[in-house]
């Protein structure tokens, strides 16, 4: 059953339609990931999933709870681990989480359990009585993952969780991530400017210009693409975007200094290509279609242009989740 109904919600700001019509579902006990450029309208929309503005039209509701009628139902259904840390520093890891389990009213005789839990769910119970100031951005990171679970939410939003933190920190926080709907039946609503990182989702929805443009698991969307993508730099690449539309019938598209375009026999073209173009290929690459492949495609553009990771820690992180929710 959908734990998120989200029903042609639609936000203005005046004459700005920041969310036009959009719908879709969240499945329980899943990860969904929420993906658009900035200004595509993300925000907005789970601001409205958060009760923190209400919509123009339409409607959202969540555990059955609708977002505009019932907030502090849903408020008391929903964990948040917002882009930038709001923990007290000054506090330690344990008071922090005490403090978030008195304003929940979490029942006196189940705080201490749920922290110590928490704390040990995360890897900090050892670490539960230094001041936070004195913790690493990946520990506040994972502080605050264990601090929106102290209350049982059924919906845990996560906005860039790893934004800012180094690779190896990373993977080391989205193997807590990924086996929260196992351990702790939680549901996650998460928003990443690392492609790499939404592989880990079971369905991803992309919106741009306040707009759902499409929904879908990863290799769905990836199968958009109709092939593998092939990649190109030329000391003339405006004359080599011609040469590619009429060699192959295919649409040549220059983003940097690259030209990139899709093939259905992506190993049979690269020969043809160095054959006709000579030495004026600098440089050609193939590449099976990934989920910023499907971003370009929907959108024109890059989810963040300058900060769109490769690394492989974080990618042998998310296929290692992938084959442990494959073997159940």
């Amino acid at each position: 059953m959908p734990i998120i109904k989200v029903d042609k919600l639609t936000r203005r700001f005046g004459n700005i339609t920041a969310v036009d019509n959009v719908s879709f579902d969240v499945e329980e006990g899943t990860i969904f990931g929420f993906l658009g450029p900035n200004g595509a309208g993300k925000t907005t929309t789970i601001n409205i999933l958060c009760t923190l503005i209400s919509p123009t039209s339409g409607r959202a509701s969540i555990s059955g709870y609708d977002c505009s009628s019932q907030p502090s139902e849903v408020r008391k259904s929903i964990g948040i681990v917002f882009q930038d840390t709001t923990l007290d520093k000054d506090l330690t890891a344990y008071e922090n989480l005490m403090f978030h389990a008195y304003l929940y009213k979490v029942k006196s005789a189940d705080m201490k359990d749920r922290v110590r839990d928490a704390l040990h769910f995360v890897d900090l119970f050892e670490r539960r009585n230094d001041l936070v100031k004195k913790f690493s951005g990946g520990m506040k990171r994972r502080l605050e993952v264990a601090r929106g679970l102290l209350h049982r939410p059924g919906v845990l939003f996560l906005d860039e969780p790893t934004l800012g933190l180094d690779p190896q920190t990373r993977a080391s926080l989205w193997e807590y991530i990924a086996d929260l709907p196992r351990k702790h039946k939680v549901t996650i609503f998460m928003t990443t400017h690392y492609m790499e990182e939404a592989e880990i989702c079971d369905r991803i929805a992309i919106i741009d210009n306040g707009k759902m443009i499409t929904i879908g698991t990863p290799d769905e969307l990836k199968k958009t693409i109709g092939g593998d993508v092939i990649y190109i730099r030329t000391s003339d690449n405006k004359k080599a975007k011609l040469e590619i539309e009429r060699l192959f019938s295919l649409e040549a598209v220059e983003k940097d200094d690259e030209l990139y375009f899709t093939s259905s026999k992506g190993d049979a073209c690269i020969p043809e290509i160095i054959k006709t173009m000579g030495e004026t290929v600098l440089s050609v690459r193939l590449q099976r279609p990934t989920l910023n492949d499907v971003f370009l495609k929907m959108t024109g553009k890059g989810i963040r242009e300058d900060e769109v990771s490769s690394n492989d820690t974080v990618k042998e992180a998310v296929r290692a989740y992938r084959r442990r929710r494959d073997r159940g």
